[in-house]
């Protein structure tokens, strides 16, 4: 019998649940500084998290997915990219959106109901929200491909939940990205739960990250609670991307800490000796005690920063809050170059009605 192929999955951590190192740092002499902006911007993406619940539980916001447990992830995403890249994200990526340019008052404007904040200039050539499981997978290999025709040294980068890569989409994203070797990173946030549905059913092979495997593409497993770990599989897979070396599935392991969405309740599914246990491994305490450690942060830094960040957030809820609503009719537009007749029928009778304060629920 002949061998014909044999493959490895490699998991990359630099850090513990505890915060202890566990392999010699990477050579790089920004590490400090680098860790240092990875933990304000997680700490900052924790609590516009915090407050975006807040406010969707008191009526002032509609329904919210929340990105808790998945800072390090989100947050490396957004500092390791390039500016000229291009993020093509799913509906947790908060924090990558706004180190990328989206104001947070606009992150807000959307889940309040509002597409101005999808579409803001300030995205640059970025991609909104993709509410739709694992169809950004095949968008991002659309972007990526105009990349490569133009021969530009530059990636596109998506994000998916573990649920999604049982999706069709997925497979034929990962299948495209290898045959035509495009320069596309695959972030999979393997937070362990598909809505109620648990990893430990999801899929029967041991990782997600050998479905590259299938494509003939890099697959690797990354602690997606460590911030070093994951800024080092980023960049080198972006790095790999733009220098036309074929694209990357990461698989990054992590804990959804909160509800699926703010609609959802996850104490009837899950046990909470479960989601005990994965609040100690966390990953904002891990890289807040390694830096300690180091001498890298103390506790004025820390004190400044929270109160710096609790101004930030107010200043954007207060910005949110006083954004003046757009007209009824506004869900109309921006939906066709040429607006057919039957819609501008509906336009014009959902702006009758508003002016008139009737019930847009009356036929």
């Amino acid at each position: 019998m002949e061998r014909t192929f044999q493959g490895e999955i490699y998991l990359t951590r630099y850090l513990d649940s505890q915060g202890t190192l566990v392999q010699p740092l990477p050579d790089n002499p920004q590490l400090a500084e680098q860790l240092q902006s990875c933990y304000r911007n997680m700490i900052l993406a924790r609590a516009l998290d915090t407050k975006a619940i807040a406010l969707q539980r008191t009526g002032q916001m509609g329904t919210y997915a929340s990105m808790l447990g998945a800072e390090a992830i989100d947050v490396t995403i957004g500092l390791c990219m390039q500016l000229d890249d291009v993020l093509v994200p799913y509906y947790r990526n908060h924090a990558s959106q706004h180190i990328r340019g989206a104001a947070m008052e606009d992150l807000l404007l959307y889940w309040g109901g509002d597409e101005r904040g999808n579409a803001n200039p300030a995205m640059n050539q970025d991609f909104p929200n993709c509410v739709p499981i694992a169809t950004q997978a095949l968008h991002a290999c659309g972007v990526a491909s105009a990349m490569k025709i133009r021969g530009e040294k530059r990636c596109a980068l998506t994000v998916c939940g573990d649920g999604g890569t049982s999706k069709g989409d997925f497979m034929e994203a990962l299948n495209i990205a290898g045959a035509w070797q495009l320069p596309v990173v695959f972030v999979v946030n393997n937070n362990q739960w598909a809505i109620s549905v648990p990893r430990a059913i999801q899929c029967g092979a041991p990782t997600l990250a050998q479905k590259a495997f299938s494509a003939g593409i890099r697959g690797e497993q990354v602690d997606g609670n460590d911030a070093i770990a994951m800024h080092e599989v980023l960049s080198r897979a972006l790095d790999r991307a733009r220098e036309g070396k074929g694209p990357t599935l990461i698989e990054a392991l992590s804990y959804r800490l909160s509800d699926h969405t703010t609609a959802d309740d996850a104490t009837r599914y899950r046990d909470n000796e479960e989601l005990k246990t994965a609040w100690e491994r966390e990953p904002i305490k891990r890289l807040q005690t390694f830096l300690h450690q180091q001498g890298w942060w103390d506790e004025a830094q820390e004190k400044a920063w929270h109160s710096e960040v609790a101004r930030m957030v107010q200043g954007a809820v207060e910005r949110y809050l006083n954004t003046t609503a757009q007209p009824v009719e506004a869900m109309f537009d921006h939906l066709y170059e040429e607006m057919p007749a039957s819609v501008q029928e509906q336009r014009d009778w959902a702006q009758v009605k508003a002016m008139k304060g009737g019930s847009h629920h009356e036929s």
